[in-house]
């Protein structure tokens, strides 16, 4: 009889496998992983497979129904339902006060069809009425719902001018058209940010996808309590967090994107990655973020071209991976992408057996109709056709670690790669280069583009390789830009790992312009009540605080886990360890590395660097939390915090010709590290006191200005 053991379980429903981890809670250990093919055409779905591949994985590895204490996947359902236009018809219900806040409103809540697609005419059909506010009764909404229903819509979308204030009107809405039986959206459940028709549009596109992920949620929660495991089941946001099933069913929208977001998720949680570029590569396209000071990357995700206020992981998709074919001119290599092999039906020439790569001729294709036919095919003596892609480029520049997912046969990428070296009169290792510096154009375009926005160190950045393709493309491209890399151990599964170890996250934004301590108080609690519904233990509850002073847009962060943790999951990271890792994250040009200070459970290590003095605090878990590369740290009591801060705000001021640039803060207390950046010393000292207004006053504190780039 197998011993009791806490097990959490996390599932990936990708575009080919849907694939499950299954962890030990305490460890972090896995205990066993299971594929299944994406049940795309099963009568349930994409669930069935989650089902499949959940059941399969405790049956293989002893896991008892009452062993698992967590379980979440991830759902690509959500944006397939807006790419292949599977979407239902929503009918809008706008409100607003008469005069000319009610003529302006009219015409910002009156959405036209939301277009997902121009070329092939796919969209989501919309429908308006509206209410003045003072004509608000019952029979009027009924009557107002019922038109829209007859004119063919679905779904209903409530959208009251200056909803975020009172939700009171859309509340009214919501609850006529729940006693008839029809979905519905209210948009300030969506998101408290003004911006009338923005925000309405951002609910209409959730409401499109309500009755389809409603379905298998169910369908999915249904098999999970059958299969006798009755913690709540969680699905994956897009920004990294998760969310319970009951929450899903009234914001869908969340979970587009969730699936890069997946594997961002588990480089972070799993590979300690605090400062990296997360680089997934998959068999048809590669994933690109940022991971800094241990958060992703996030940004308000783009549907169909179109603008919404949903947060997700800023995360570039790029149509060159694994298994992208090779398109050429009659002199050379003229780009890889974004088909792939499987699209045209062929194997990779380095997974083919070499005996079989007789007599090769030269094939070009057009994988898809409308496609160019520039893509390269090999035709073998025994009539079968292949291709050679960005992995047997790889396997012939010796590139790829036997260990690796993507090593292949290196002879027989070299036998389908000759004939086409020899039309453009080169070598095949010149050919192999030349595929690969296509990819490197794109990725290190697409690193430069984001090292700029997160304002990332050149000499800090390292690339995180995941995926099943990754040492396809990561070694090469890391080597031409000059930054080290690593392919962890189980790369292939990382999003499940992702899944599996996400914590319950909810956002609060608010437009307020110089927020008082109440104001963020207020957020504060707001964001926390938002996480416990959304499944959080209060007592796991930490929340980040953004100020933006440009908009006036306040963020609440809520994050949290499912259970209280009862042990610590990883071991305590002693000095001599955490300043191993410290050197390493500072790389070779940084002189003189030091322990600056300490307290219980954070490190900081100072170095030298042409005049600056670059930082790096590393927590006692081993986690490198925050890079600086020029600041100042002073440790102190909690009571003395004001007049530190005040001093290092003036010590670490750089001035310029029309303006003076101030440093942003961290500080460490208990085992937590906060971020503060604001305009002013005033704002800065409101955020801080919410955090250390009742610590202990003779706690010790580190206090670090971390200085802005000139």
């Amino acid at each position: 009889m197998a011993e009791h053991r806490a097990v959490r379980m996390g599932i990936d429903v990708g575009g080919t496998y849907t694939k499950c981890v299954a962890m030990d809670n305490d460890s972090h250990e896995i205990i066993g992983k299971k594929q299944v093919k994406t049940t795309h055409d099963h009568k349930d779905g994409v669930a069935a497979g989650v089902v499949q591949s959940f059941q399969y994985c405790m049956q293989e590895n002893n896991i008892a129904p009452e062993d698992v204490v967590f379980v979440a996947h991830s759902t690509t359902q959500a944006t397939n339902a807006f790419i292949e236009g599977d979407v239902a018809n929503v009918g809008v219900v706008g409100m607003a006060g008469g005069g000319l806040e009610g003529f302006l409103a009219k015409r910002q809540l009156a959405l036209k069809d939301i277009i997902l697609d121009e070329k092939v005419g796919r969209m989501i059909k919309v429908y308006n009425t509206f209410i003045k506010k003072k004509m608000l009764t019952e029979d009027v909404i009924n009557k107002s719902i019922d038109e829209l229903l007859n004119q063919g819509a679905q779904v209903i979308v409530a959208s009251m001018a200056f909803g975020v204030d009172s939700m009171e009107e859309e509340m009214t809405i919501h609850d006529c058209a729940k006693k008839k039986n029809v979905p519905v959206t209210m948009a300030s459940d969506i998101t408290k940010l003004y911006g009338l028709t923005r925000r309405t549009r951002t609910a209409a596109i959730n409401a499109s996808i309500l009755p389809k992920m409603m379905n298998t949620a169910n369908a999915t929660e249904s098999s999970v309590n059958a299969a006798g495991v009755h913690v709540p089941l969680m699905i994956m946001r897009g920004d990294g967090g998760v969310m319970e099933i009951g929450e899903m069913r009234k914001r869908p929208i969340l979970t587009a994107l969730s699936g890069p977001a997946a594997s961002v998720m588990g480089s972070l949680m799993y590979l300690r990655a605090s400062n990296a570029i997360y680089f997934e590569v998959g068999g048809t396209t590669t994933n690109i973020g940022v991971i800094k000071n241990g958060r992703p990357g996030v940004d308000y995700a783009k549907i169909g071209g179109h603008d919404t206020y949903i947060n997700s992981l800023d995360v570039r998709i790029l149509g060159c991976a694994g298994g992208s074919m090779v398109r050429i001119g009659s002199k050379s290599v003229t780009d890889v992408g974004p088909r792939s092999a499987h699209i045209a039906g062929c194997e990779y020439a380095c997974f083919t057996a070499e005996e079989e790569i007789v007599d090769p001729q030269i094939e070009m294709v057009s994988p898809k109709q409308g496609d160019p036919n520039d893509y390269v095919t090999l035709r073998l003596k025994n009539g079968k056709r292949i291709c050679f892609t960005n992995t047997c480029a790889a396997n012939v520049l010796g590139l790829v670690d036997k260990k690796y997912f993507a090593y292949g046969n290196a002879n027989s990428a070299r036998k389908a790669m000759q004939p086409v070296a020899d039309k453009l009169g080169i070598t095949v290792e010149e050919l192999a280069t030349q595929i690969l510096d296509k990819d490197f154009e794109k990725v290190n375009a697409t690193i430069n583009t984001l090292a700029e926005k997160y304002g990332l160190d050149h000499d800090s950045m390292r690339l995180v390789g995941c995926g099943g393709g990754a040492a396809s493309l990561v070694p090469y491209c890391a080597g031409k830009m000059g930054l080290q890399y690593s392919i962890p151990e189980n790369a292939e599964v990382i999003s499940s790992i992702g899944v599996a170890l996400a914590m319950v996250r909810d956002v609060v934004e608010r437009v307020i312009p110089n927020p008082t301590q109440e104001d963020i108080r207020e957020l504060k609690k707001e964001a926390a009540d938002l996480a416990v519904s959304s499944g959080a233990s209060p007592d796991t509850i930490e929340i980040h605080i953004e100020i933006d002073n440009q908009t006036g847009k306040v963020t609440a962060i809520a994050t949290g886990s499912t259970e209280v943790k009862t042990t610590d999951l990883l071991k305590a990271c002693e000095e001599p360890e955490a300043c191993e890792l410290a050197l390493e994250d500072f790389g070779p040009k940084i002189a003189n590395v030091k322990l600056a200070e300490q307290t219980d459970k954070f490190y900081v290590y100072r170095g030298e660097k042409d005049g600056k003095t670059p930082l790096r605090i590393v927590d006692t878990k081993g986690f490198i939390k925050v890079q600086c590369s020029d600041g100042a740290v002073e440790k102190c009591k909690a009571k003395d915090y004001e007049e530190v801060v005040e001093k290092l705000w003036k010590e670490n001021a750089v001035f310029k010709t029309d303006s003076v640039l101030r440093p942003d803060f961290f500080v460490c207390f208990g085992p937590r590290v906060t971020d503060y950046s604001a305009i002013d010393l005033e704002q800065v000292l409101l955020l801080m006191n919410l955090d250390l207004g009742d610590r202990e006053p003779d706690e010790d504190i580190l206090i670090i200005a971390s200085n802005r780039e000139i």
